[in-house]
């Protein structure tokens, strides 16, 4: 065994927590922007560092060894450690500074923070925020973001899921589409159209459509040809060229639906909504740069109004 560690052995580590924790090298590879292959060749290096299997490997499963569990644990108290010695230091500026490593879906970024990190800027002039946007989902402590925004909350326990808003879905259409092909006049009917899919990078699953009927959330599968992958909003520039219905949030297609670019459809069954979460490591002591971000999001986006919402 090496007595010095080299450059590449802390982005090892985070590969090895990723791939114990998602259970997959292919779902930690997915979450880190790398090959399996590479992920794989990883591990394989760890292991042959420290001259034990880490993993059990089948065709269909994998699951660490007693000293793999182990020694994940140990990995994980160290990266831990670093992170609160970091912390420690960018507490004792007088000031919130530093850089702040902020991952976030692609609708969060287009719309709502756009308008806020100006002001955010402008009261802490010497945080610099770093941008992830993905609709991927991370792992905080594996992948070195600080905070994350996303669609759900996490399994997990370690971190703090605080709801910023339900974010209504609306259903919509360019009036050129709907010059060839009548509209839907109840779910069922969007069965017969051509619907823009949106592929969960996650599971890899064509994600449902919601609506409400009689009080009640109802799920439905949709048909169409064009499938967006990895990138969710890139449906709405779908839509508006009148290549076929999407369901999006209202916050994202507020300003088409007000020009006549898009048509709401089925509003009688809208309302449905789906939930945005703050991801945070959940700590007695978190750094300045983290509590300012939690706490400006708390005050402004949380508090704002809604469409129509009275202010």
């Amino acid at each position: 065994m090496h007595d010095a560690f080299d450059d590449l052995t802390i982005g090892h580590i985070k590969l090895l927590l990723s791939a114990a924790d998602l259970g997959s090298f292919t779902q930690a590879a997915n979450a880190s922007g790398l090959s399996p292959a590479a992920v794989s060749k990883a591990i394989m290096r760890f292991e042959q560092r420290l001259g034990v299997p880490l993993f059990l490997r089948s065709t269909r499963t994998m699951r660490l060894t007693d000293i793999g569990d182990r020694y994940v644990a140990d990995c994980r108290e160290a990266l831990a450690l670093l992170h609160r010695a970091e912390q420690a230091a960018a507490d004792a500026q007088a000031e919130p500074a530093g850089q702040l490593r902020v991952s976030l879906p692609t609708p969060y970024a287009h719309w709502r923070l756009p308008r806020l990190l100006s002001a955010f800027q402008a009261r802490f002039p010497h945080i610099q925020v770093r941008l992830h946007i993905s609709d991927r989902s991370v792992s905080l402590g594996n992948d070195a973001f600080d905070i994350a925004i996303r669609g759900h909350e996490l399994a997990d326990s370690g971190m703090v899921a605080r709801k910023l808003e339900d974010a209504e879905l609306v259903i919509v259409a360019a009036p050129e589409y709907l010059a060839r092909a009548p509209a839907p006049n109840r779910p069922q009917d969007l069965l017969q159209h051509q619907c823009i899919q949106f592929r969960l990078p996650g599971s890899g699953r064509i994600s449902t459509w919601s609506y409400r009927e009689g009080g009640v959330r109802k799920e439905i599968a949709t048909n169409g040809n064009l499938v967006c992958e990895d990138e969710y909003v890139g449906g709405i520039a779908l839509a508006r060229a009148g290549a076929g219905i999407y369901q999006m949030y209202r916050f994202a297609v507020e300003e088409d639906l007000a020009a006549g670019r898009l048509i709401e459809l089925l509003p009688a069954y809208g309302g449905a909504t789906r939930p945005f979460y703050l991801i945070y490591p959940d700590g007695i002591t978190q750094p300045a740069k983290l509590r300012a971000f939690i706490d400006f999001l708390a005050e402004t986006l949380v508090k704002a109004p809604r469409p129509g919402q009275p202010a």
